[in-house]
């Protein structure tokens, strides 16, 4: 059994007066992937940016609980968020690539922070491009605009630009809500491999999505998690009622 990447410990968030996630408990494994499935408002979004800080951008919120990557709290105050970031990645539901070249794309960030890398610029880009499953269809055309790039290539490029940094964990809040099925298969199979590689932690475009990927699934529900198990387990005899309404699409 893997051990936890990462754990969260009471985790409650607010947005202002509404609170958004409700006394969360949870242990992600590292080298999986774990879906988190649930209707909208459920909370997951806000789990996911609270993952890499991103939730400190927005004014009014407010965080209780521990959430512990490889043990050390992140909400510490010793924690650089910028180091932070670059080890915990987010990929955006919505493609959103930088107005300059494909290459430049992948590589703006290895510009912006300076790590010991052995590699070249190119060999980060390749490496990065291939791990997203879009070397084979860009390696002609690497300065070429991003945004003549399909809204599924766009999607993977994004991929890459947060993989050429060599993050540890990687957060994909429904990268594939608005693809087509051949791009959303590539995404798919990339994440497969990836997971031997960083710890993948996703919010699906849909429960057959969640079915078809991951090792490890936590459904939530106004806030709250109502159930976390093995794959298997969630959706062949899952535990609780409300998470069999979800996946049997009785609701959400």
């Amino acid at each position: 059994m893997n051990r936890n990447k990462i754990i969260i410990k009471d985790l409650n968030f607010y947005y202002d007066d509404k609170q958004a996630i409700r006394d969360l408990r949870l242990n992600i494994p590292a080298n999986e992937v774990f879906s988190v499935i649930g209707p909208a408002n459920s909370g997951i979004t806000t789990l996911l940016r609270t993952l890499n800080r991103l939730c400190d951008l927005t004014p009014g919120t407010r965080i209780e609980g521990e959430i512990l990557l490889d043990n050390k709290n992140i909400y510490s105050e010793e924690i650089s968020i910028t180091e932070l970031r670059r080890r915990v990645g987010f990929v955006f539901d919505v493609p959103t690539p930088l107005p300059m070249s494909i290459f430049d794309n992948v590589a703006y960030g290895l510009r912006l922070v300076r790590r010991k890398n052995k590699k070249t610029p190119l060999e980060s880009v390749e490496t990065a491009l291939r791990q997203a499953a879009l070397w084979d269809e860009v390696k002609e055309r690497l300065k070429s605009p991003a945004m003549s790039l399909s809204g599924g290539q766009q999607q993977r490029l994004c991929l890459a630009r947060v993989l050429a940094l060599e993050p540890e964990v990687v957060l994909l809040d429904r990268p594939c809500s608005g693809l087509d099925p051949i791009s959303t298969a590539k995404i798919e199979e990339s994440l497969t491999e990836l997971k031997k590689q960083v710890t993948i932690i996703i919010s699906p475009h849909n429960t057959q999505q969640a079915a078809r990927i991951s090792d490890r699934v936590a459904f939530m529900l106004d806030g709250r998690l109502i159930e976390e198990g093995a794959n298997i387990e969630v959706f062949s005899s899952p535990k609780d009622k409300r998470t069999s309404d979800y996946i049997t699409g009785r609701f959400g």
